[in-house]
């Protein structure tokens, strides 16, 4: 019987050590992507240049009282280094921006997408900031006007 108890006491810690070793290979993945990331941002001879295919000031017209809109800004990586889109954030919490997760290859596209709840009333402007390893300025701002109909 304590053979049997110390068997299974063993093989327990066994399965316990590896799901360990697991979730800690997992967490030191994200973490060396992370910081490759911050590298690939914070290193002056990583910049590149972005060329903005959509205009980076959107004007939308009449928008309807809340309802959602999706924006789109269409980009192609114009430098020679991979463009990393870091973060990009909203000038307030009626506009969720979103952005690649992945690196843009020189020449290749991408997409920032904004979707804007349509709160508010009259004539509205909107921005989202876009930061990542972009030169001459690591900070874009993009806009979106529109006229919400209160009717």
């Amino acid at each position: 019987m304590k053979k049997l108890f110390l068997l299974s006491t063993l093989a327990l810690s066994l399965i316990a050590c590896k799901q360990t070793d697991k979730n800690k290979s997992a967490t030191d993945a994200e973490i060396q992507k992370k910081e490759a990331l911050q590298a690939a941002i914070g290193d002056t001879t990583n910049l590149t240049e972005i060329q903005w295919i959509d205009s980076v000031d959107r004007k939308l017209g009449k928008l309807k009282a809340n309802e959602s809109i999706n924006i789109t800004w269409r980009f192609r990586n114009a430098g020679d280094k991979p463009l990393v889109i870091e973060n990009a954030t909203a000038s307030c919490g009626c506009t969720v921006p979103e952005k690649p997760e992945q690196p843009i290859a020189p020449g290749q596209e991408g997409v920032i997408k904004a979707t804007f709840n349509g709160s508010g009333q009259g004539t509205i402007l909107k921005q989202v900031h876009v930061f990542g390893n972009l030169k001459p300025n690591r900070e874009q701002t993009l806009s979106f006007t529109g006229d919400i109909d209160v009717k």
